[in-house]
Formats: C-alpha cells, structure tokens, sequence
C-alpha cells in the first residue's frame, strides 16, 4: 500500500472515493475483475470492475471476490447504452443488492440509470468524450466526470484530445474532472494534476500486469508495441451500436481494411466464430478481447491499447504500475515546486 506516502498527490477526488492516490483503474469488460480491481486498491488507488453485459451471478461473485480480497471501497462499470434494457435492470438491481457503493457508466448518458443508483446513496463516476455529455452527466447528477480523449484505448465516444477536453470540462465543471487517454506514467499524472484536473483513469497501463485477466498473448503485444501501432476503426463492433469506434492495437483485420478504418455496419458483417471462451463463442469483428480463458485466432481479435502503449515495457504486479505512476509524479510535481 501507499501508505499516505505521497501527499501532494491527493486531491479532494481521495477523499470523495476513499483512495489515497487518485489513479482510477478503468472497468475493463473482462480485463478488469477482482484480482486486477483488489490489486489496485489495496496500492491506493481506486478500481472499477468491468461488468458491462455481464450475468448478475457473475457480477455477484466477482464483487463478492473483490470484497474477500480487501476492504477498501470500489465502483462497478455498466454501459446502459450498449446493455439490453431488461439486463441493465437486473445489473443494477443486483448491484445495489448487494451494497455496491460507486457506479461507472459510459456512452451515452442515460438519465434514468444515474438517478436510480443516486437515489441509492450511490456515488457516478461518468466517463465522457464530449462537452456536451459532460453537461448532460452533470445535470443528470454524476458526482464525477471523467474526460476520455481520443488517445484512449478501447472504445472512444470522443474525437478531442484528452487533455484538450478536460480543460474544456474544468472551465464549466463544479465536480471533480478526471483526464483518461494516453496516462500511463508519472508524466501523465502529474501533467493532469498540475492543470487542475482531479485525478487520472487508467486502462492499458494495468493491462500487462499479473492480475489482468487480459491474455497473456494481449500483455506481450502490448509491451512490445511502440507509440504509432494502434488504430481507430470500428470494425470491431459487433454487440454495441453502429459507429462505436475503438483504438486497437493494428492487426491482420485492420491491415485488410487499408485506409477503410471507419464505416462499418454490424448489420452486414459476417458472423464467423474465430475463437472461444469455454462454449461461448467470440466472433470475428465483435468487441471481445482475448482472455485468460480465451483459444482460437486471438490475433484477430480486438487487442485494445491507448496511444500510451509505447512507454509500457514491461509486464509487472499491478500494485507496482500505480506505485511507479505515483513515485514519478510525485517527483516531477516536486521539482515543479521548486
């Protein structure tokens, strides 16, 4: 654990989420479960759990594990606009049956689902990549805004900059502005800091660590790609609405698209199983990631990664990404000082 041990690094964000560095762990549809979330909670920083179009008894024992694994407080991620309505029901009803403190939503803002979970005693944390949004998740009541910019890895609402938009968002904005998008280092943190935002939410800095549930094929790519090997396209798009683009690592699927990055219809894609998790078929362009438990054509598939992947080398406990990240922003913001 931190420990406290780097207290110019916490800001109000800490105290409002029970962290003691305010470096959030993305939910990460599969990647991020309770190994990966508890790792990160228990170095201080504050994890999200990936459950988005996840069964409620998956989510019921992953936050169950989690609340095994350590004490220190946790959100659950959920996409209302990419979750079946009748399903998105059932998940926040099992969430809140279980005493579930924090919520994580994405994509569109769905006014409904935030004052459900708000009239909970919950706190949101809205994940944006517009102005506009950031307003509508505000008005709708998210306590906490989170600017995702194109740099991002996954999927990518926006088409600004990250730190572009949370300046934006900082000029407008009365709850705390979280940066995401390219942060996977120190320089990040401290970059985001230094201009007023609360924290930073990280995504593929965790990604090649021991407790992802990540591939172990989709950890090596990633600490063996450079800075220029990721694309925007929403080829991978099976699952979630048409246009929903994400950044990925290039692949033979992108490199057969050519300069036709974008565009692309989930009504006329092929159906075509390329790989399997257990007797759950994964298709060739959906939104799946290789995972632990994953067999078949994963270099195919999609291998998330943001525009920060190039600083990522190594692949090394999660609890050791977040303290590394606030060792060296606590460094720069000190030599800032002075």
């Amino acid at each position: 654990m931190t420990n406290g041990c780097h207290p110019a690094l916490r800001t109000p964000l800490c105290a409002l989420l029970g962290c003691e560095v305010p470096i959030l762990l993305a939910g990460m549809g599969g990647v991020s479960r309770w190994e990966l979330a508890a790792a990160v909670a228990e170095a201080g920083g504050f994890p999200t759990l990936g459950m988005v179009r996840e069964s409620p008894g998956l989510i019921a024992r992953e936050v169950r594990a989690l609340r095994a694994a350590t004490d220190r407080p946790f959100a659950v991620n959920l996409i209302p606009a990419a979750t079946d309505p009748d399903l998105l029901d059932a998940q926040i009803a099992c969430c809140l049956d279980l005493g579930v403190g924090a919520f994580s939503f994405f994509w569109d803002v769905v006014p409904g689902a935030v004052e459900r979970v708000k009239a909970a005693g919950c706190l949101v944390l809205h994940q944006v990549g517009t102005l506009q949004a950031a307003r509508e998740a505000e008005a709708a009541g998210a306590d906490v805004l989170i600017a995702q910019g194109i740099e991002a890895g996954g999927h990518v609402h926006g088409r600004t900059g990250a730190f572009a938009l949370a300046a934006a968002i900082l000029g407008e904005s009365r709850v705390p502005v979280v940066v995401s998008g390219g942060i996977v280092d120190g320089r990040g943190l401290a970059a985001a800091l230094a201009m007023g935002a609360s924290g930073v939410h990280c995504g593929t800095a965790f990604i090649p660590t021991d407790e992802s549930f990540a591939h172990d094929e989709h950890k090596r790519r990633l600490v063996a790609a450079g800075t220029a090997d990721t694309v925007l396209t929403d080829v991978f798009v099976l699952n979630w609405p048409r246009g929903a683009a994400v950044r990925v690592l290039a692949n033979s699927v992108t490199e057969a698209l050519g300069d036709r990055l974008l565009g692309h219809d989930p009504a006329t894609l092929p159906r075509e199983a390329i790989a399997w998790d257990d007797d759950v078929a994964r298709l060739r362009f959906s939104t799946d990631s290789p995972l632990r438990t994953t067999t078949g054509e994963l270099e195919a598939m999609a291998l998330y990664a943001g525009q920060g992947v190039g600083q990522v080398t190594d692949i090394v406990p999660a609890g050791e990404r977040l303290r590394r990240m606030a060792s060296g922003a606590d460094t720069l913001l000190a030599r800032l000082r002075s």
